[in-house]
């Protein structure tokens, strides 16, 4: 049974950091790209940061030079790590993992930024 395990939200000041984590768990097909989006109230979900197999990677213009997105092949897992967090970075954070076969998504972990 394919499981996404994802960790790391909450609520932060603005300013302050997070780090999400997706493990990724009975996928028996290759994994190729794994990454994060995000979906807001009343918004579309976009794409916040993708990485390749091969650690090439992707940011929104919104999240550059702030967010870093890595990845553990071993673990099949991938990271984000948020920096200097916004207001505006307010939403549900999905894992998204592409295999050869499909793709897959995981539940989504709130991100609250907050005075």
């Amino acid at each position: 049974q394919v499981q996404l395990q994802e960790s790391g939200g909450g609520l932060v000041q603005p300013g302050g950091s997070l780090r999400l984590s997706c493990a990724a768990s009975g996928i028996i097909f290759s994994i190729n790209a794994m990454g994060w989006y995000r979906q807001a109230p009343g918004k579309q979900r976009e794409l916040v940061a993708r990485i390749s197999s091969g650690g090439s990677t992707k940011y929104a213009d919104s999240v550059k030079g702030r967010f870093t997105i890595s990845r553990d092949n071993a673990k099949n897992t991938v990271y984000l790590q948020m920096n200097s967090l916004k207001p505006e970075d307010t939403a549900v954070y999905l894992c998204n993992v592409v295999s050869s076969l499909r793709v897959y998504w995981g539940q989504g972990t709130q991100v609250t930024v907050s005075s």
